[in-house]
């Protein structure tokens, strides 16, 4: 490459792409430096108090949060059963209809046909 433009344009692209990647460098430091000051500030050390008490609280707690998980997880499956369910009705209702009707044309007396009607 020896066309002194084509080089100057060549720097030009280099440089935006080394700018660009640079803020984003500098957007991952900032946000991985963000959750290490986060962690940090959980280290720090609380007021102790009756730990029996605490423990309990604490044991409380858990049992909420699995609690709240496993009643989203049913949740989401009784949603999906009720729409299966739903489903599965609108299906049977439709098949039930069907049913019915061809039942009646099978009990229905049969119309004569022409070739049944005779002709003087």
């Amino acid at each position: 490459m020896k066309d002194p433009e084509k080089l100057r344009r060549l720097g030009q692209i280099s440089a935006l792409l080394n700018d660009t990647k640079m803020q984003i460098l500098h957007r991952a430091a900032k946000a991985r430096q963000d959750s290490l000051d986060s962690l940090a500030a959980l280290d720090a050390p609380q007021n102790t108090v009756d730990l029996a008490a605490l423990a309990a609280e604490e044991v409380a707690l858990r049992y909420a949060v699995w609690a709240d998980h496993r009643r989203s997880e049913i949740n989401m499956g009784l949603a999906r059963q009720t729409a299966a369910w739903h489903n599965a009705q609108q299906q049977a209702a439709l098949a039930f209809g069907r049913d019915q009707v061809v039942q009646g044309l099978a009990k229905a007396p049969k119309a004569p046909s022409r070739r049944d009607v005779e002709y003087p």
